[in-house]
Formats: C-alpha cells, structure tokens, sequence
C-alpha cells in the first residue's frame, strides 16, 4: 500500500482493542503442519485444524469462522538449516518447526481497506451509513512477492447479519474529496452535479456531503452512491444514490467524499473464542 493514497488491499491489520482496553500488540505462537500445502500471507485470517494452523475459509463469516489474523512465522529453512523468519508461509515448506504468530485477540480492532467486490483488489469506498453495520470479507489470495494479504472488506456487500467484521468508524486520514456544484435533484435517487473531472471513477459508497454557508461546515445529506460513475464531462453528471437519513441535497458546493479504510472488529458469533 502507498499511504496516505492506497494502491491495493493489504490484509487485516491490528491496531487497537475495543473498550478503551490498553493495546500492547500481544500475539501468539501456533504450529502449522510439516509440509502445509497452502502458502498464508500476513493479514490473512486462519483457523485451527487438528491442533494446525491452516488459512480460514474465505470470506470470513458466521460459517467460515476464524481465531484469528496471521502476522508471519518462523521455521528452520529445509536448504540452508538456519532459522529464519519469514512475512509469509510459503505452501509445501519442509519444516517441524514452524510456528505461526497469530493475533487472536477477540476484541482486537483491524484497519482494513475497502474493495469494490469480493474477488477483487480495486479499492472502493465505505459510506458513512456503514458505521455501526457489517460488512463481508473479501476472498483474493496474497502476493508472495510482499508476503502480504490482499483481503479487505467490500464496502458495495449487502449489510447481513452473518458477514465477517463490524465497522466501527471510518479511517479519515486516506479519505479522498472532490468538489462540485449542485445542479439538481433532491438526492432520494439522484443528484446531478457539475465542475467534476473527466476520467474520475466514483465508487459505490462515495458520501455526499454539501457546505453549509452559514457555519462554513460540512454537513452529511445522507446520499451516498449506490452506483458507480466514470465521469465524461465537466458539465452534469448524474449520480444514483440512496438517502439516509432524509436530508435534502441543496448546494450549491457539495464535496463528495471517498473513504477506503474502515476501522472493523471481527463479529462475535465469527471469532471463533466467542463460539461454544
């Protein structure tokens, strides 16, 4: 990833505890089988089978559980005998002592990106409307070049009570915001607007927000795109979008805003220390 501007999903990535609990970054050590068939990047979540280490079903959701979020290993390297430390498992590696450091902590708050699809890593964007929601894992396999995870979550999914991870804010600080000027419409849905640039992709989960003259103030009117928009012209451009809670578009300065980061726990009933 190229921060603060993302280039791609990077996995799941531990940053912090809900509850105001103190965060020391703790981790633990599992086994992975002598020869594990399937490679497991750091970001990745993974499961326990048989007393191993394995890669968790993707997505991650109440049927696809998981212990937790891979973050490297350690092993004796079968060619040159020396302990070594490693972003990933490489699959098929012929090692006895490998050891996988796992953060499976269930109250552990992950930074992740945010993708169009769950097959994909084209980054997308979370709506505001998403907060306090679930969303559903993706399910692309990582890069061996980096060792890292290319799994997010995807902000276009339907928000079901069996997805993966709760969202629990969104990241401002790789937030992208682009101004235009009100044209028309009352944004239940659609709003068309003007002044954008030509070639620009707004993504599905693209916020509108419009600049309240009186207090200089951004203020959420509740539409956010349901569609996405590749724009054509500097003149109008139609954007579909739901609205909730009802505030009307009016303008005339509206910035649309672009979030590809969200702050998310793993759900209760999907770690799997939180299931009988």
């Amino acid at each position: 990833m190229g921060y603060p501007t993302l280039d791609g999903p990077y996995g799941y990535k531990p940053v912090n505890l809900i509850g105001g609990q103190v965060f020391a970054g703790s981790t633990r050590e599992y086994a992975v089988a002598y020869n594990y068939g399937t490679s497991i990047f750091f970001g990745d979540p993974v499961v326990i089978t048989n007393g191993f280490v394995n890669i968790a079903t993707l997505p991650i959701n109440t049927t696809n559980t998981t212990v937790g979020v891979f973050m490297g290993c350690s092993y004796t390297d079968p060619v040159t005998k020396q302990k070594r430390f490693s972003q990933y498992y490489p699959a098929n590696t012929l090692a006895g002592d490998i050891k996988a450091i796992i953060c499976d902590d269930p109250d552990a708050v992950f930074r992740i990106a945010v993708v169009t699809a769950a097959g994909v890593t084209t980054i997308g964007s979370a709506s505001q409307l998403t907060v306090g929601v679930n969303l559903a894992g993706s399910s692309t396999t990582g890069n061996a070049a980096t060792g890292n995870s290319t799994l997010g979550v995807v902000g276009a999914a339907a928000t079901t009570a069996n997805a993966g991870f709760r969202v629990l804010s969104l990241v401002p600080d790789t937030q992208v915001a682009t101004q235009a000027t009100y044209v028309s419409g009352s944004g239940s849905t659609s709003v068309v607007v003007s002044g954008l640039t030509v070639g620009q992709v707004l993504p599905i989960g693209t916020d509108i927000y419009q600049l309240v003259a009186a207090t200089g103030q951004l203020q959420f009117t509740g539409a956010s795109l349901t569609a996405a928009t590749t724009v054509t012209t500097t003149g109008s451009t139609t954007l579909t979008v739901t609205n909730s809670p009802a505030n009307s578009v009016t303008g005339p300065t509206l910035a649309l805003i672009q979030t590809p980061e969200v702050l998310a726990k793993i759900n209760f009933n999907v770690h799997r220390y939180n299931i009988a």
